[in-house]
């Protein structure tokens, strides 16, 4: 139901004329009206009148669009960090709904000056919410619990699996080696990776609305999608962090998707290590939201790749040259030893 349907009049013979909505019996509109509205709309009829502002924060009724939208957040474990939420499930749906407001203009590569390194928080562990489909078919719905506190976490690079070994999601299409089987997937395949911070009170989703990336890994014959969205990392760097799936099968057998992982990767296409991570989590959760476009994710995405190879060619230059400076070197020792000895 859209917004404008919440906002009509209705029309009574006894006046012959329109009656305000807001003379309805409250009952009405909150059992009967509200609860058939999806997320945007509702968000909208909360601005409507001190009324409908008050109507429209029930918890029920945010409960419901967020389980219907994410179907992993009806998990006991979510469901218990999004009640400590400031507005319970209100909050993390207009945390996680819309997507990271990107930078508008994507900046190059500056080292980052570890001495003003951002206080990271004291959470102990993230909550993945993660919910796959293809168009409105869930394909695939999961709770995963990362702790943060340990050595291990803090010094390896952050990589968050989805699946474990062999395990494997169907798709209802056939595998094919055609560029066809590709484009399917790149249009139909949706994927929502929500990750929840429950000291901070915070969740963001770092899966782009459609992939920003697809290419076929011609060694296993795999197709790979990448769901990016690109966040600053501190000291004037960039890093994407997404979503990587992988799907593969036998020609004209079932495709599935082989591996799902949520990576922070930094401009020179690192996996940041657990410790730097936090750091970037916790800004990206603080950070300011923006309606999600896939036209705008995809080309600052194609930005940051640009700016990332510019600076792979930079560093190949640079090491030519010291290349061409160490061999002058060695060049100049050795005719000083022979004229030395000779």
């Amino acid at each position: 139901m859209s917004l404008s349907s919440v906002s009509a009049t209705t029309t009574t013979d006894d006046q012959g004329g329109a009656t305000p909505i807001t003379s309805i019996h409250t009952d009405i509109i909150q059992y009967h009206i509200l609860n058939r509205l999806d997320g945007p709309t509702l968000a909208s009829t909360c601005c409507a009148t001190a009324q409908f502002s008050s109507l429209c924060s029930g918890n029920n009724l945010w409960r419901n669009i967020c389980n219907s939208t994410w179907p992993s957040t009806a998990d006991p474990r979510v469901s218990a960090a999004i009640s400590a939420f400031p507005s319970g499930h209100r909050s993390f749906y207009s945390d996680s709904f819309p997507s990271l407001r990107h930078h508008h203009d994507v900046i190059p590569h500056r080292p980052e000056n570890k001495a003003n390194h951002p206080r990271v928080s004291n959470t102990s562990e993230f909550i993945s919410a993660v919910d796959i489909y293809y168009d409105d078919v869930l394909l695939h719905s999961k709770v995963i619990v990362t702790e943060t506190l340990s050595c291990w976490f803090l010094t390896s690079p952050f990589q968050v699996d989805l699946l474990g070994h062999k395990e494997t999601v169907a798709t209802p299409l056939k595998f094919e080696f055609e560029g066809a089987c590709m484009s399917r997937v790149e249009e139909r395949l949706r994927v929502s990776w929500i990750l929840i911070d429950p000291v901070r009170k915070r969740a963001v989703n770092f899966a782009s609305l459609k992939p920003v990336d697809v290419r076929r890994q011609w060694m296993e014959e795999d197709i790979q999608l990448r769901y990016a969205t690109v966040v600053a990392a501190g000291g004037g760097d960039l890093v994407q962090c997404g979503v990587v799936v992988t799907l593969g099968g036998k020609e004209g057998g079932e495709l599935k998707i082989k591996e799902a992982s949520m990576q922070i990767e930094d401009m020179e296409g690192r996996i940041v290590i657990g410790i730097d991570s936090l750091v970037i989590l916790n800004d990206a959760m603080e950070g300011q939201r923006r309606k999600r476009d896939e036209n705008f994710e995809k080309a600052v995405y194609e930005k940051f790749s640009g700016i990332r190879v510019e600076l792979k060619e930079r560093k190949i230059m640079k090491e030519r040259r010291l290349d061409v400076v160490f061999i002058g070197i060695g060049v100049s020792i050795f005719f000083a030893l022979w004229a030395f000895f000779v």
